[in-house]
């Protein structure tokens, strides 16, 4: 006889407006419903997509819980799923992977079509789980991580090897995930190519090591940080621009001197800065320089077409081209072996 779920009150970080700093309060998380998971969060991370989201880009909801990296520890399971149980450690993603439609089918886009990401903020039934002083919570896509508590449609989680060390695998389900995969599954670096890198956090770095691993000859790092150098090069960055301390040349033109006067085979954006993807679009190679966004730039970046007249190519991703529940688990036995 499974046990009774009942309502369960914890601690979260509430974000209740633009800007608004995030408040630590006691809300309420309610049973997983059909389809539902009820997680117990061990780790949480920060993207900049909640920074983005908090100040209310594309859709002002509030009060929200942020965050959407994290991992947990399911705590209940509700009605009709099979394939997860209490105490299975896993990682919410907002994105899934049915397996079955025309997108999942193929091998050029990882973007589900039958569980696509969720922006209203609430469950499949258009109701939320969460709510503070009476007060309906809007969650972050299907995760909400900054809580002790919250409700997930299993259709959103990976099960994960718990030989991993689980602050590692908070940093998997977004940010390094996204860097890391869009080396690998949409630009497909080849051997022996040039790779420049804007922005060097979490995403970048991702990025950094995506290429390394795939033979790339030449990685530079572009940040306006002179502190995250040596991180970077101790993961596979060869050369590193900082454009604040370059004098009388642009950044494009000191890639291009950098690449025998060519440009990079590939370019990643990771920065979130509208005014870098031209950038990073000009600092390709002519007729072949391929450049993927991956920032979330905002919302008033403009995309010079001259760029692109030139044969390069500018595209963007959503979690680097990574299909959760097919590529996670390599992912994860790349770390597990310290790859």
């Amino acid at each position: 006889m499974s046990r009774e779920v009942h309502t369960i009150k914890c601690k979260a970080a509430i974000c209740w407006g633009p800007e608004e700093p995030l408040t630590v309060e006691e809300i309420e998380v309610e049973p997983p419903q059909s389809s539902e998971v009820r997680l117990r969060l061990l780790f949480a991370s920060l993207c900049h997509t909640d920074v983005i989201r908090r100040s209310g880009f594309r859709y002002p909801l509030y009060p929200r819980i942020l965050g959407h990296e994290g991992v947990g520890v399911i705590e209940s399971v509700g009605k009709g799923v099979t394939d997860f149980k209490e105490g299975d450690i896993v990682i919410p993603s907002f994105i899934g992977e049915c397996g079955d439609c025309e997108n999942c089918k193929s091998a050029k886009t990882n973007v589900c079509l039958k569980y696509p990401t969720n922006f209203n903020g609430l469950m499949a039934d258009n109701t939320s789980r969460m709510s503070v002083k009476g007060q309906k919570l809007y969650h972050l896509f299907w995760c909400s991580t900054f809580t002790e508590f919250t409700v997930v449609d299993h259709n959103y989680i990976v099960k994960i090897n718990p030989e991993l060390q689980l602050a590692h695998a908070s940093l998997l389900s977004c940010g390094f995930t996204t860097g890391f995969g869009t080396a690998w599954k949409e630009a497909k670096v080849h051997r022996g190519s040039s790779v420049a890198v804007f922005g060097l956090g979490g995403v970048g770095i991702g990025a950094i090591i995506g290429a390394k691993l795939l033979g790339a000859s030449k990685i530079i790092g572009v940040d306006l940080n002179n502190r995250k150098k040596e991180k970077a090069e101790f993961f596979g960055m060869t050369d590193f621009i900082n454009p604040k301390e370059i004098e009388n040349k642009t950044c494009v033109e000191m890639i291009k001197e950098m690449t025998g006067g060519m440009g990079v085979d590939y370019s990643f954006e990771c920065s979130g800065a509208g005014s870098v993807v031209n950038e990073a679009v000009e600092a390709t190679v002519m007729g072949r320089g391929i450049t993927i966004m991956l920032g979330g730039a905002e919302k008033n970046a403009s995309i010079s077409c001259l760029a692109l007249l030139g044969g390069r190519t500018l595209k963007g991703t959503t979690f680097g081209g990574i299909k959760p529940r097919s590529d996670l688990p390599s992912i994860i036995t790349k770390c597990i072996n310290k790859r």
